[in-house]
């Protein structure tokens, strides 16, 4: 049985009448006759009942033919949602998050895609460092990272989005906040809410060379996996930190962050598989090279 059968019987039980059904097809009568009798025969009834004045659906025709337009119907639609995934426009993408990246570059990442590529569901992860997004991208549970470069890892590609500067945060009634002069220096005898030192972290080791270059190490009286942790240890007056200024979009009582002078930057890029050939990945690249997101300090 061929689809060509199937579209040769609807036409025909929509218009009753063979000669009107053969010009639709733009075929002719006789051969869509035999059609529908060898459909018939495979089928093993009769599907409509034919006088010299008209065509009917039999009862079993009837049925068959709800049966059919749902099956088409059903090919149809995969034909479709086939072609918008290999488009790159329909589909999900798993994507990872540095702990700040959440605050900042996620909803617009999502709003962005939701305008441009509807189709595209997002399944996100927030709070990864970069050495487990890279790992994750690798072992393919990722598709995209947002990340703070260098990777250490081979067969990852990156694209700079932004770079940023530390920035201190600080318990809202330190004797520092709201002092305008400020430097790491004065931290020499804080404690620190930080990273734990082995877990790769670049926005830690920015941390301890910010500090190292003002002569001293940081006293880690805290160790934290997440950003959001880190700025609530830091509200709750159990240290200071150096965050990414994007982290200063939370708004969290009992936290102030002040500018600092003389710590580094850190970068935030997108990462992805070298030579990964999705077309969702092309899609969603292409869409950021048309719509850039936002730079760091740049409203939305």
């Amino acid at each position: 049985m061929e689809l060509r059968h199937l579209r040769y019987f609807l036409a025909v039980a929509r218009t009753e009448h063979f000669g009107r059904a053969a010009e639709q097809l733009h075929v002719a009568g006789p051969p869509l006759s035999r059609t529908i009798r060898q459909l018939e025969a495979e089928v093993g009834t009769a599907l409509f009942t034919r006088t010299t004045r008209q065509v009917e659906l039999t009862d079993a025709g009837r049925l068959f033919e709800r049966e059919t337009r749902a099956l088409l119907a059903g090919l149809d639609d995969a034909v479709a949602r086939a072609r918008l995934v290999g488009e790159g426009a329909l589909g999900v993408l798993r994507v990872g998050f540095t702990g700040s990246a959440s605050y900042g570059v996620l909803p617009e990442l999502a709003r962005l895609l939701q305008r441009e590529l509807p189709g595209v569901s997002l399944q996100i992860r927030t709070e990864m460092l970069t050495p487990d997004q890279a790992s994750a991208l690798v072992d393919d549970r990722l598709d995209l990272g947002v990340l703070r470069p260098p990777v250490a890892v081979e067969g990852i590609a990156t694209r700079t989005l932004h770079s940023e500067p530390l920035v201190l945060a600080l318990p809202a009634g330190h004797r520092l906040a709201g002092d305008p002069a400020v430097t790491v220096a004065d931290l020499a005898h804080e404690d620190f809410v930080t990273y734990p030192p082995d877990t790769g972290s670049v926005v830690d080791g920015a941390v301890v060379r910010t500090c190292a270059a003002s002569g001293f190490a940081p006293h880690r009286a805290y160790r934290v996996g997440e950003t959001a942790t880190m700025l609530a240890l830091v509200a709750a007056g159990l240290g200071v930190a150096l965050v990414p200024r994007s982290a200063t979009v939370v708004n969290l009582p009992g936290a102030v962050f002040t500018e600092l002078p003389d710590t580094e930057s850190v970068e935030l890029a997108l990462a992805w598989r070298s030579g990964d050939r999705s077309p969702l990945i092309a899609a969603v690249l292409d869409v950021l090279d048309s719509h850039p997101l936002p730079t760091e300090g740049q409203a939305a």
